[in-house]
Formats: structure tokens, C-alpha cells, sequence
């Protein structure tokens, strides 16, 4: 095995561990290292396969806590959010794509660092708004986790309930995400040879983290990501 699959075997690992334990971040760890390595444009197709496996091992520990309505509004928004996202990915400048990348990325641990308190937000249209967002997000970078997990804390979910949406929203939007890279000719033969070379490290990772979350503390590990995560971010703003 050589370096560059060595490396992106590690990353592999950590984002899907980091999801595993705490419910989210397998995109944005992955997709804060993997740019570096092979490109903007390769990651996101990458990490489209990679997020789908990672949300649906997540899915299948938590579904009995799924509430379908409260996601639905983000699932349907997210339907029009994914395609533009796409569209605006294939004409942006790599250089620009990867500062908006480290923009998103930064602001989001920043605001989870703060501890701000949100107020809850009410009615369907916040969540039709949001859902639109995180499927552009998505769509285009492969992070559509900010705004869906800002808008989950201001509905005050309980922490399984905040999983097993979550992972809902993500597993349809992965699903999306990847047709509309199939039709674009994204998914080439040299992402599903890096898919196939990471596989075995995705899944080490997800199994350890599912395992680990009744001996490591998610909220001491979230924040240490959350810290990561802004270095990696200003690494890809500058």
C-alpha cells in the first residue's frame, strides 16, 4: 500500500469513527483532509459513497428512534438544494471552492464551539429553508451537516432522536447526492478504486466508533473535532 492510500485509508477511518461516536462528521472530517490529496472535485465524489455506507450503519442502530414528519420537510427541500449544488460545483473555480469549503467548515465549529443557545424554531418553513440549504451544501461540497444539525439543536431533539433523524436526512441526501454525481460522470473508475482500497478502513472506523460511545465521552470528542476542524478549515482558506 502506498502513501496516498495510506493516508486516505487513516482519513477513511477517523471520519467514520468520528461519526459513529457522536452521529455526525463523517463529511466534514473527510472532507477537510481529503482535498489536500486528490482534489476538490474527487473528494466530494468520494466522499458521496463514503457517507452513504457511514449513515446507513449509523441509521440501523437508531432507527427505532426515527420520527419520520419532523425530516420529511428537510428530505423534500432538499430535492431541489442537491442538484443546484451540483450544477454550481462543475463551473466553480477549485481555488474558490475550497475557500467556501474552509468558510463553511470553520463557521460551523465555530458556532458549535460558542454554546449559544438558539431559540426553538417553529412551523414548517425554517425546515423547508433548511433543508434546501443543507441539499445545496451537500450537492456541491459534501457537507450538508452545519445547517441540519444547527436546526436539530434549535428543535431541542433528544440525543437519540437527534441521531436517528439526522442519519435519515443524510442517507436520502447521499442517495441524491450520488445520482446526480452517476449522471454527471463523477463516479469514475479512479473513485470507485480508492472506494474499494478504503472500504475495509470506513468500516474499522464506524464499528470502533458505535463501539466506543459507552467509553469515550461524545461531547469531549465532538469538541476536540470541532477544534480540528477550524484548523483544517483556515489550512483550506489560506
Amino acid at each position: 500500500m502506498n502513501t496516498t492510500s495510506l493516508l486516505i485509508g487513516a482519513i477513511l477511518f477517523l471520519s467514520a469513527f468520528t461519526q459513529g461516536l457522536s452521529g455526525f462528521g463523517v463529511a466534514l472530517v473527510s472532507m477537510a483532509l481529503l482535498p489536500s490529496i486528490i482534489g476538490i472535485k474527487e473528494s466530494i465524489a468520494l466522499v458521496a459513497l463514503v457517507a452513504f455506507v457511514v449513515d446507513l450503519g449509523v441509521l440501523l442502530r437508531y432507527w427505532r428512534s426515527l420520527q419520520f414528519k419532523k425530516v420529511l420537510p428537510l428530505i423534500l427541500a432538499s430535492f431541489i438544494g442537491v442538484p443546484v449544488g451540483i450544477f454550481l460545483l462543475r463551473r466553480a473555480d477549485e481555488g474558490l471552492a475550497l475557500a467556501i469549503l474552509g468558510i463553511i467548515l470553520v463557521g460551523y465549529a465555530l458556532y458549535a464551539l460558542s454554546g449559544l443557545r438558539l431559540p426553538e424554531l417553529k412551523g414548517n418553513l425554517w425546515a423547508y429553508f433548511t433543508g434546501f440549504v443543507g441539499g445545496l451544501l451537500g450537492g456541491a461540497y459534501n457537507t450538508p451537516g452545519p445547517p441540519i444539525i444547527i436546526y436539530a439543536s434549535c428543535k431541542k431533539w433528544e440525543p437519540d432522536i437527534f441521531k436517528g433523524n439526522l442519519q435519515t436526512f443524510f442517507i436520502q441526501n447521499s442517495i441524491i447526492v450520488l445520482i446526480g454525481h452517476w449522471l454527471s460522470g463523477n463516479l469514475t473508475t479512479d473513485i470507485w478504486s480508492l472506494f474499494g482500497r478504503g472500504f475495509p478502513w470506513l468500516i474499522a472506523g464506524l464499528l470502533l466508533g458505535l463501539s466506543m460511545d459507552r467509553w469515550i465521552n461524545p461531547e469531549v470528542f465532538r469538541k476536540i473535532v470541532l477544534v480540528l476542524l477550524v484548523v483544517m478549515g483556515l489550512r483550506l482558506i489560506f
